[in-house]
């Protein structure tokens, strides 16, 4: 054990460990991403396949990457630099911190939009419908030259705070307020949304299958990619937070303990969000603009105590992206300080800084001053950074699937993980070696426009 392991910090609880690892899962992906992908693909039909996604696919990936960060007890680059010395597995983890780099970047920007609204239902912004709606309100805002940028700047001062205190202090504290709190908001959320005369039609659509989207393979894939990238699959920040978990704790309960949290926030997400639209005869399938336009315009019909249940909604998006965005910054974070042997305070101001600037041009351009200009993929630099997180996340995924699958001996890595031979045993491993990289790889050809070209050229439209 070298003196970097010896030295390396460490939970303070299984509980902290897991609602830490909750919170880098559960994000806006769970709230509003999932709401809007849910909406578009048909409800429930979208749902059963998202949890079969989860627990065929999400569950060995999570499980892999706890195995890789305890068994190693270092960032995510370093963990496959000692496991697979030479080798060139450790692509997987630099991979993971470039993500980790570029989702931050924008993911603070749009999480700076939701601080945005948090202020605006304090200071009476949002009590009213502004004068050119709630959709003319949203993009007078992001289309700014400074308030994006000071918004996205006040987010990314918080999650460097919090990482900067370290592990128990910093990380695991602040998710032992957060998680609990996030609970307790969505739930009454949730409550409150069923008294408002759309509960029958919200809870169909959400748990009464439509039988015929089974045969559209469009929901399968809006499904398969929802529950990778909910969970924060391929990104390192699992292996990052396995790294700091003592080796006493069983992975296996831990492992589903948190992919079903997750999951059920995302469900009761859904619970909060779809009966609400059907009481005001709003669309399900809004896309993106659904929480920053729509739930607006929900809560301000609902009348006087629409206003605390705008702010509690947007005080809940803000703390589920805050988790998130915590974890991002902890696997840079945690490769800086090992690679060039930086101080927690010095890796974690220094990134911060560089990730703000990095995410500037995405604040610049949702109607600013780079609005209209392509930057990757022919897109805005926001939508174009998403899409390739959507391309390195897969790649991540791939690689530790194929690592702990093929690229460790079978008694290793079911001892390091925990897990005793059996048939749960050699499914984890069976789903690591088939089934998961083929889905990944239709993940990322998806990504790419590369699977509806080879199937268009079997004559199968797409």
């Amino acid at each position: 054990m070298d003196k970097s392991t010896q030295s390396r910090e460490q939970w303070n609880s299984r509980l902290g460990f897991i609602l830490a690892a909750m919170g880098s899962a559960v994000g806006l992906g769970n709230i509003w991403k999932f709401a809007y992908v849910t909406g578009e693909n048909g409800g429930a039909a979208f749902i059963l396949i998202y949890l079969a996604c989860v627990f065929l696919i999400g569950v060995p990936i999570i499980l892999a990457e706890f195995t890789i960060g305890r068994r190693a007890q270092s960032d995510a680059v370093g963990s496959f630099q000692k496991l697979a010395p030479n080798k060139p597995w450790e692509i997987g983890g630099f991979l993971g911190v470039i993500a980790a780099f570029i989702i931050l970047s924008f993911y603070s920007v749009i999480a700076g939009w939701v601080l945005k609204y948090v202020w605006s239902y304090i200071t009476g912004g949002l009590w009213s419908t502004p004068e050119s709606g709630f959709g003319g309100y949203f993009g007078e805002f992001i289309s700014g030259t400074y308030w994006p940028l000071f918004w996205h700047l006040l987010f990314m001062v918080m999650t460097v705070g919090v990482v900067v205190v370290g592990i128990k202090k910093g990380i695991e504290k602040a998710n032992l307020i957060l998680m609990p709190a996030l609970g307790v908001l969505i739930v009454l959320l949730a409550v409150y949304s069923l008294t408002l005369g759309g509960a029958k039609e919200g809870l169909s659509f959400i748990f009464s299958p439509d039988w015929s989207a089974f045969a559209d393979p469009k929901v399968y894939l809006a499904a398969l990619g929802q529950a990778f990238f909910s969970l924060s699959l391929g990104m390192g920040a699992l292996i990052t937070y396995g790294s700091y978990l003592s080796k006493k704790e069983k992975l296996p309960s831990a492992t589903v303990s948190v992919a079903s949290l997750d999951t059920g926030f995302a469900i009761v997400a859904g619970i909060m969000i779809f009966p609400a639209i059907f009481a005001f005869g709003l669309a399900p399938d809004a896309g993106p603009g659904l929480i920053f336009i729509v739930l607006p315009e929900i809560f301000a019909k609902i009348g006087g105590f629409g206003i605390v249940v705008g702010l509690l909604f947007f005080l809940l998006v803000a703390a589920a992206a805050l988790s998130s965005a915590i974890s991002l910054l902890e696997v840079a974070v945690a490769f800086f300080m090992r690679k060039y042997e930086w101080s927690r305070k010095k890796a974690t101001i220094i990134l911060g800084v560089v990730i703000y600037l990095i995410g500037v041009p995405s604040a610049l351009s949702q109607g600013g001053p780079l609005s209209g200009k392509s930057f990757l993929f022919g897109l805005p630099v926001l939508d174009g950074l998403a899409m390739l997180s959507d391309i390195l996340l897969p790649i991540g995924g791939l690689v530790i699937a194929l690592f702990v699958g093929w690229g460790w001996k079978k008694a290793d890595a079911l001892a390091e993980s925990d897990m005793k031979e059996g048939f749960l045993a050699s499914l984890w491993i069976f789903l690591l070696r088939y089934v998961a990289p083929v889905s990944i790889a239709i993940i990322i050809l998806n990504a790419t426009g590369l699977l509806s070209a080879i199937l268009g050229a079997f004559g199968i439209e797409f």
